[in-house]
């Protein structure tokens, strides 16, 4: 989200233009990547786990997947549900941890970013945005009549 200058002081982020190479190499952004990859790998393995699991089981353990739990409900049924619930503990589970983690460490990449970015390039005319997590950064090319 932008800043309005008139209030703060401050030139407009709007205004300042991101080496992204170089801020891609920052020791913040590769921070960042790290801990997300912690996060998501770990999780995704998990996942897939539970989620083969659960059709191998369907497939080969036919017997037990047809046991009766509680009148008509059964153990396949009750695994089947299982992946929705998983979904969302996963979501909740990541929501959090962006919140706690990878929001501070993209705001700090982003400001490192934008504090060691260059001079901009006026022959494309590019405007960079930056956020504090709630939108992504993006280039508006600007257009001279």
């Amino acid at each position: 989200m932008a800043t309005d200058s008139t209030r703060t002081g401050e030139p407009d982020v709007l205004d300042r233009p991101i080496d992204w190479e170089r801020a891609e190499r920052s020791p913040e952004f590769r921070e960042l990547v790290r801990a997300r990859r912690r996060f998501v790998v770990p999780a995704t393995i998990f996942f897939l786990a539970w989620y083969l699991g659960f059709i191998l089981l369907a497939g080969y353990a036919e017997d037990f997947m047809a046991e009766s739990v509680y009148e008509g409900l059964t153990v396949g049924y009750c695994l089947a549900l299982t992946q929705f619930v998983m979904v969302f503990v996963l979501g909740i589970w990541y929501l959090r941890r962006s919140e706690k983690t990878f929001d501070p460490l993209a705001h700090r990449a982003a400001q490192r970013a934008l504090t060691t970015s260059g001079t901009p390039d006026s022959e494309r005319g590019e405007r960079f945005t930056t956020g504090t997590g709630d939108d992504v950064a993006a280039t508006t090319p600007e257009r001279e009549a």
